[in-house]
């Protein structure tokens, strides 16, 4: 799918004309025609253009003839399930003289949202600026489910502590599936922007001594700049420190599970002693011999309170080594 969009006035309204200079491109999911329509019409790279609609592409940036290439993984989430999956996806930013294009896999909360935003917060031709905003509300939308995923942690965990199965174990190993892939992919994206602060963006006012390649960074861009370091610092952060603690979390529950089955089979094991007592008792006094007092008829009387002595002193044995 393709959508464009370009800022009238102080409102985001679409557009057919995606060549149109001060446009925002947007490819969802797009199929060979729409990308070979954009080539042609926007003129963009082909290569730039395939290359986010690669799972394993990793992200970097890179330019050629004029146009910038952004690339970093953002945040997605699997079906309903419980826990809930999440998995990254490489989006694709490019950046020419007249228009910003957005490629991606499939759609995603981070372009939606920016579509949707409230008037005077995107503005289509301030290229840089969408570029900014787009990496601050990727770094957000980590930090988001980092914390659903702290949160889904800590409700395995109380299930855990009474539990003998493995299936809270494995739900908490596809979480630290999820952080791996989280962590991997902040990192990388931090790279990108050390990258693009460093080499590809100046201000405005030393542009015209920059190569072509240079995006430029009006001050109004300053405060954002630095809230999308902030933002990504702390979600690398908050990933590293989920993961240790799920780490720990899995050891220390595999443990637990292993004690909690040991604690039943010696609880099964105690009643199974006490149990047998009375069985030992009935057995020996019911073989086909002479017995004493089998003529009395206090006999049945005096196997049951027998029986019933030896499998209280037994239990009581038993309770105070705490086997029970």
């Amino acid at each position: 799918m393709i959508v464009a969009y370009k800022t009238v006035g102080d409102d985001l309204v679409k557009t057919d004309a995606i060549g149109e200079k001060g446009t925002w491109v947007n490819l969802s999911n797009p199929t060979e025609e729409e990308i070979l329509r954009t080539h042609k019409e926007v003129n963009i790279l082909l290569d730039f253009l395939r290359a986010p609609l690669d799972e394993e592409e990793r992200p970097r940036i890179e330019s050629d003839e004029g146009q910038v290439l952004v690339l970093i993984n953002i945040p997605i989430v699997h079906g309903n399930g419980d826990p809930v999956l999440y998995d990254t996806i490489p989006v694709g930013i490019i950046v020419t003289e007249d228009n910003i294009v957005t490629v991606c896999l499939q759609d995603n909360p981070i372009l939606a949202d920016l579509a949707s935003a409230k008037p005077r917060t995107l503005y289509t031709f301030k290229k840089t600026r969408l570029l900014l905003q787009i990496l601050f509300r990727t770094a957000g939308l980590y930090l988001k489910y980092l914390r659903q995923i702290d949160k889904q942690t800590s409700e395995i965990e109380a299930r855990l502590h009474r539990s003998m199965k493995n299936e809270e174990l494995i739900k908490l190993l596809n979480l630290e599936k999820s952080l791996v892939y989280f962590t991997t992919s902040l990192k990388s994206n931090e790279i990108v922007m050390e990258k693009l602060l460093r080499l590809y963006l100046v201000k405005a006012d030393a542009a015209a001594h920059a190569p072509t390649r240079v995006l430029k960074a009006y001050p109004e861009d300053e405060d954002l700049l630095e809230d999308v370091i902030t933002e990504n610092k702390q979600a690398i952060e908050m990933g590293d420190i989920y993961t240790s603690i799920l780490t720990g979390m899995m050891d220390a529950f595999a443990s637990m599970i292993s004690n909690n089955l040991n604690i039943v089979m010696k609880f099964l094991t105690s009643v199974t002693i006490v149990l047998s007592i009375p069985t030992i008792v009935a057995s020996f006094y019911g073989m086909n011999v002479s017995l004493p007092f089998q003529k009395s008829p206090y006999a049945f009387l005096g196997t049951m309170v027998v029986s019933v002595v030896a499998s209280l002193t037994a239990v009581i044995l038993l309770a105070r080594r705490r086997m029970f």
